[in-house]
């Protein structure tokens, strides 16, 4: 049992000196004939397959192509969604040394500028248009603005593109270089770009899979996004790991996952808790055969207790729950499947395996007495080289002895088991009390009429600030201020009570699916919420 909140991971399984490119060779080697990637479009009839073997051919015609254009070293763009060639382009620039930018593809001509030119992008790679969102339009617009940018090159012309590979010799490429930037605007605001290595990727991938009990070659389903880690970190790289198919949804839709999950027995997939919430209420949900599935993941935002249970109980497969940010690879801590209902319900699990974890007190960096809330810090393997080009960000973030600074208000147990309180951000200070949105959004969402619920610090005069709270119904379901108010009086201290509610039909959500409170707090300083109103 632990005297104080600092806990390491255990030694297995162990953290492999790695590339994500010999990752992918030697999976090539073992199973080249298995199915490695499923396109799963929507019309059945253009899901085309690729095998391991196919896979790697691919991904190094792809790396050859890339080295006829740009030097190891340089920064390549990938703006896009879940698509096939997005994996291409990931493979393809390990192999060749180069380090990959992601981008959002819902991003405008602005948001697109800054990512291209804070990464010193040399090229990207992108759509013409996703969703009506008019991305060459855009690029257009941004290319007076990034003075390194080079060569542009559309989706819609793929085969081109590989034809123009050469014979050039790919580079010897190390486990500790540099292969990605991914850029955290998270739920707080302006985007740093954490560089990513392949030691990191590769390993994290694998032991989060591990972990959630993803089964050695089964089928995984891809939902999540792959400019994000969940999707090109634990997916991608995660069902490498495994030896598995990966289904790759090109834009989540709840009815279409649950059809492609049925088709192709799916095993495991990874999903956050808006995703999960989709899939539970679409009206398919029941008739679906999802008997193969034995593993289930979600993160990326509180998971409410009563959603765990739900999801075991309708799906009858554990339930497992990782922690973490982008800056760490992202996996610093996960439940176990064969945890008990109460820890995977109220707690974020344990230290992976090689990494290190600490509560410390967020004023004198000391670490804190077992049970003491305060900073999630962790070091090792998994953690960021730095934010690219911004050594004052990366200072704040990482201090001397190489600990990464979350931002995250935690406590441990004697096991090493945490449980999060929210962000040091996202804490409401009202009246000079401190209060926690997590408390009263877990409250809430058990209550049988709210579908999904985000608590809110809103700007107040008198007390600094007060308690906001957005709501969305259950399906079905009408929601009752009073009631509401009720209940929470019940059950919680009456300063924890919210003294602004507001009903919405959807959340502003980031590209890997977390509720942006700063946006719920920005859209109602511009007065576009009304009250619910009391005696409903």
């Amino acid at each position: 049992m632990l005297s104080e909140s600092y806990s390491i991971g255990p030694d297995s399984p162990a953290v492999r000196d790695l590339t994500i490119g010999d990752a992918l060779r030697e999976a090539a080697r073992e199973c080249p004939e298995q199915i490695a990637l499923v396109a799963g479009t929507p019309e059945a009839e253009t899901r085309k397959e690729w095998t391991y073997a196919g896979l790697l051919d691919e991904s190094e015609r792809t790396a050859r192509a890339l080295l006829e254009a740009f030097e190891p070293g340089d920064r390549v763009a990938v703006w896009a969604p879940n698509i096939p060639q997005w994996i291409m382009m990931e493979y393809g620039c390990a192999l060749a040394g180069l380090v990959l930018v992601t981008v959002n593809p819902s991003y405008q001509s602005e948001e697109l500028a800054y990512v291209l030119r804070q990464s010193r992008a040399a090229g990207v790679f992108l759509l013409p248009e996703f969703r009506g969102n008019p991305m060459l339009q855009h690029l257009d617009a941004a290319r007076a603005n990034c003075p390194e940018l080079k060569k542009i090159v559309l989706f819609t012309e793929w085969q081109e593109f590989l034809n123009t590979a050469g014979e050039k010799d790919l580079p010897a490429v190390a486990p500790d270089d540099a292969c990605m930037i991914q850029y955290t605007s998270g739920t707080t605001g302006f985007p740093k770009g954490a560089l990513l290595h392949h030691r990191g990727l590769v390993n994290n991938g694998s032991h989060t899979l591990s972990i959630m009990g993803a089964q050695h070659g089964k089928t995984y389903m891809g939902i999540m996004p792959l400019f994000h880690t969940a999707g090109c970190v634990l997916a991608v790289l995660g069902a490498l790991s495994k030896r598995s198919a990966l289904v790759l949804v090109e834009a989540f839709e709840p009815g279409l996952v649950l059809e492609l999950m049925e088709e192709y027995r799916a095993a495991a997939m990874l999903g956050v808790p808006t995703m999960l919430i989709a899939m539970i209420e679409h009206p398919s949900f029941a008739e679906r055969d999802l008997s193969a599935v034995k593993a289930l993941c979600s993160g990326g935002s509180t998971v409410p207790a009563d959603l765990v249970k739900r999801l075991e109980e309708a799906v009858g497969a554990p339930f497992t729950i990782v922690f973490g940010q982008t800056e760490c690879s992202p996996v610093a801590c996960m439940t176990h499947a064969d945890d008990s209902i109460e820890d995977k319900a109220y707690t974020l699990g344990q230290a992976m395996p090689g990494v290190e974890i600490k509560i410390i007190d967020t004023e004198t960096g000391v670490t804190q007495p077992i049970g003491t809330l305060g900073e999630f810090c962790t070091r090792g393997y998994h953690v960021m080289h730095e934010y690219f080009e911004n050594p004052e960000a990366t200072a704040k973030t990482i201090d001397a002895d190489g600990w990464l600074h979350t931002g995250d208000l935690c406590s441990m147990d004697e096991r090493g088991y945490c449980k999060i309180e929210g962000r040091l951000k996202d804490m409401i200070i009202r009246g000079g009390e401190n209060i926690y949105p997590r408390e009263i959004e877990e409250l809430l969402f058990q209550h049988p009429s709210v579908g999904e619920v985000a608590v809110v610090g809103l700007p107040s005069e008198r007390l600094g600030e007060e308690i906001g709270v957005f709501l969305r119904p259950a399906p079905s379901e009408s929601l009752s201020r009073d009631v509401l108010f009720a209940y929470l009086r019940e059950h919680l201290s009456p300063q924890k009570t919210p003294r602004h509610w507001f009903e919405v039909e959807a959340y502003p959500l980031t590209g890997s699916g977390k509720i942006q409170k700063f946006e719920l707090r920005k859209s109602w300083e511009n007065g576009e919420h009304s009250e619910m109103p009391m005696g409903t």
